[in-house]
């Protein structure tokens, strides 16, 4: 099994709703988002990859476009949430990226700060 990654950054706002008043997650504030698809594949192609890196440049363009410099509150149905905004991405990427690259998609991770990640797997 082979496995790659990329990563792609942007910074956006949120707030986050059903935590105690006191937890400073209910301020507003914002992170510069580190989100990373991971691709697997039981075996490489002619070019001895599992996906060419650069046909993933739709997904930058999307977060470029939709989500950097957002407050992402207004952007979502779900709260802001790093696990949840990994799944968000995911089913992005499912509906938007060529079959190919979905098939290979592992898993979807959010970091909000250099000590944290969440996982959506797929």
């Amino acid at each position: 099994m082979f496995t790659i990654s990329k990563q792609f950054s942007f910074s956006a706002s949120h707030v986050l709703s059903g935590l105690p008043d006191d937890h400073p997650c209910t301020r507003l504030h914002g992170h510069n988002y580190v989100v990373e698809l991971v691709l697997t594949a039981e075996e490489v192609d002619q070019a001895g990859f599992v996906i060419d890196y650069r046909r993933l440049d739709a997904f930058k363009r999307f977060l470029d476009a939709r989500l950097d410099h957002t407050h992402l509150n207004d952007l979502l149905v779900v709260s802001p949430s790093a696990e949840l905004l990994a799944r968000f991405l995911s089913a992005w990427c499912i509906a938007n990226l060529d079959p190919d690259i979905v098939e290979c998609l592992a898993a979807v991770r959010v970091s909000e700060t250099p000590g944290t990640w969440a996982e959506h797997r797929r």
